[in-house]
């Protein structure tokens, strides 16, 4: 692609559209400023040539007309001196040389259409570019912080997963709380069960028997001679 082919492109182009397709913005508006920084230099180059040739075309136009005034003038001194057949060969020099002033004027009218359209470009690149250094420095700053909100967004991210993680530990804790507290629960009753028991027992013995049912309880012991 030709230099300032690439250049229109870039410059008809919206630069956030072409951001929003590249992985790294930030590389990309980079190397579009190289591109454009080396492409004005080319541009510059080739304006020095071209106001270069206009000046070339410049001088030798000038020459010519110098030297068709100066055949004008040795005619008409030839004349004056009564020499008619020199004014006539003056003449016909200057005539010669009027042949080649429209050829050196078509050539100077060019050349210096292409050095102004040249100049214009070369201005022109250098505004686009002082323009987009600009704007490269607030795009960048917009990548910074769309950089630190992404970085905040996968902190929050984490944090979120932590707090699901300790919920989650917190329900295992309170689960376990609940088994430990039913074991006790449990535990505590089988311990007042077998507590009953023994108390049921003891009393058994501990209670005093009746006066009547001891008397009546010796006699038939004395009867079926167990004493």
């Amino acid at each position: 692609m030709g230099i300032l082919q690439r250049f229109k492109d870039i410059m008809s182009a919206n630069i956030n559209a072409l951001l929003d397709k590249a992985e790294d913005p930030e590389k990309m508006i980079d190397q579009t400023m190289r591109n454009l920084n080396s492409d004005l230099a080319k541009v510059k180059t080739e304006t020095a040539a071209v106001m270069a040739d206009e000046a070339r075309c410049k001088r030798e136009l000038e020459a010519c007309n110098a030297e068709i005034d100066k055949m004008q003038k040795y005619a008409e001194k030839a004349l004056m001196a009564g020499n008619e057949a020199d004014a006539m060969k003056f003449l016909q020099e200057k005539s010669k040389l009027a042949a080649t002033q429209a050829s050196l004027q078509q050539n100077y009218d060019v050349s210096a259409a292409n050095a102004m359209k040249m100049r214009q470009m070369h201005d022109k690149l250098v505004n686009d570019i002082r323009e987009l250094e600009s704007r490269r420095a607030a795009i960048k700053a917009k990548i910074k912080v769309a950089k630190t909100q992404e970085r905040l967004n996968k902190l929050n991210s984490s944090i979120g997963d932590s707090a699901s993680s300790i919920s989650a530990f917190e329900r295992m804790e309170a689960r376990a709380n609940s088994m430990l507290d039913q074991a006790n629960a449990m535990s505590e009753l089988n311990q007042t069960q077998a507590d009953s028991s023994v108390d049921a027992l003891a009393n058994k013995y501990d209670a005093a028997p009746d006066a009547a049912v001891q008397d009546e309880l010796a006699a038939l012991k004395a009867k079926l001679g167990m004493q």
